[in-house]
């Protein structure tokens, strides 16, 4: 039985591409649609969404290599925040490989009794988000002293609540961003979208005065950087090469081989932009397919269910904030980086991944409630903020085993430090 439930955890729910396509055709079929249909339909889905996961991956690599030559070109030395990390340990030398599978499954079905029978009816659908949730509860739950069927239990509920909770949250913004009502942000960095979005109202610009990074006007001469990618471009380009010339030509040489150190980042800036390209036609593909599938779900088996997506869905509509978001992530990520050690918390070295999916988004949620000054006070903010959480995780990390480690995304950080801080007290004065 247990090697089933790993088989489906581990070769279907953790592929996304194959559970959207199966959700998909789920609600094809509930809608009757002939065979041709519902393969066709359960196939597109399934395609947007490996093409939206290749342009990730894109990304990914060239930001790994980014990364790379900014912590060599500036000299910082500290803690990369990374989930995977504490995945593969938790499933390594604490064996919870099969705990983490089965609180995976019991999220997916807290999330679907909920939506059933509440009136949120968010299905969240980033597996990987779940996996790294369903991660942060077994390990603090294990650490809390809790143990099999407990441990999962706990896990699924806790993990089920946010997976419900955090679309409902930022639903009122994505409303406004997207105009409709049709798909939810499914990612488990929501309440940083929250803080910036708050942080925008406070200080950004409002009624009349109030201006989207979008409406910029450009003198004739530039008006070639409305286009999203040749402004992407802009802005990438020289980051890249300023960042490979203080990591200098022995360091650039390690990535680049025959080609010259500083030709190299120039091509993978340029690939950057490529990533964000494929990307974009990867959203648009799939929004295309998964949100008329989705009806069927939606009339049968739970009424008006909306499906909550990974954060890329939003990037199309707001691709200057994007970059916004992106860049004052860093800069906010920086100054945390500098100021947190003052107060005797570990040195948290900026994520170019983090700083880019989830700045990107939350640049999004700063222009769309306080215009430019929103997005852009907000941004450093959030940097700040998503800085702080990770941080405050290293020592409680520590005391349980893992050196130097921490987690990124702040929605599993804040259910970490809940178990940290609440349930652990509670079991334990029990």
């Amino acid at each position: 039985m247990m090697s089933i439930i790993n088989f489906i955890v581990q070769n279907i729910l953790t592929q996304a591409s194959i559970t959207i396509a199966l959700i998909a055709m789920l609600g094809l079929i509930l809608q009757k649609k002939s065979v041709g249909q519902v393969i066709s339909g359960s196939l597109k889905t399934m395609l947007g969404f490996m093409v939206l996961s290749a342009g990730s991956s894109i990304i990914v690599s060239s930001l790994t290599y980014f990364g790379k030559i900014f912590t060599k070109g500036f000299h910082m030395q500290g803690i990369v925040p990374s989930i995977e990390a504490i995945n593969g340990q938790a499933m390594n030398q604490l064996g919870l490989g099969r705990d983490i599978a089965l609180t995976f499954l019991a999220i997916f079905i807290v999330n679907i009794i909920i939506a059933r029978f509440t009136k949120w009816k968010y299905i969240f659908l980033t597996g990987q988000a779940i996996l790294w949730m369903a991660t942060m509860t077994t390990v603090f739950g294990y650490f809390a002293g809790l143990r099999g069927f407990a441990l999962i239990v706990i896990g699924g509920i806790i993990g089920g609540i946010f997976a419900v909770a955090m679309p409902a949250l930022a639903q009122p913004f994505v409303r406004k961003i997207t105009g409709m009502d049709e798909i939810a942000l499914g990612h488990f960095c929501t309440i940083g979208y929250l803080f910036e979005a708050g942080v925008a109202k406070l200080f950004g610009e409002r009624g009349e005065k109030k201006k989207s990074i979008e409406d910029i006007q450009l003198p004739k001469s530039f008006e070639f950087l409305q286009d999203t990618y040749l402004s992407v471009m802009v802005v990438m380009v020289p980051l890249y090469i300023v960042t490979a010339v203080f990591a200098g030509e022995k360091f650039g040489s390690t990535f680049s081989g025959s080609t010259n150190y500083i030709m190299y980042a120039f091509l993978q800036s340029i690939q950057f932009v490529v990533g964000v390209y494929v990307l974009m036609s990867g959203v648009r593909l799939l929004l295309g397919e998964i949100v008329p599938a989705f009806r069927g779900i939606a009339m049968r088996l739970v009424p008006k269910a909306v499906p909550a997506l990974d954060c890329p869905v939003l990037f199309p509509y707001s691709p200057n904030a994007v970059i916004l978001g992106f860049i004052t992530t860093t800069i906010g990520s920086i100054i945390a980086m500098f100021v947190l050690p003052i107060f005797g918390l570990a040195m948290i070295l900026p994520g170019m991944l983090t700083a880019f999916f989830a700045g990107g988004t939350a640049g999004i949620f700063g222009n769309v409630v306080g215009g430019r000054r929103g997005a852009l006070i907000g941004g450093v903010l959030h940097g700040f903020f998503i800085t702080l959480l990770p941080a405050l995780l290293v020592t409680i990390f520590n005391s349980m085993g893992f050196v130097n480690a921490t987690a990124t995304d702040v929605d599993t950080v804040t259910a970490a430090l809940l178990y940290a801080w609440i349930i652990s007290p509670i079991l334990k004065a029990f």
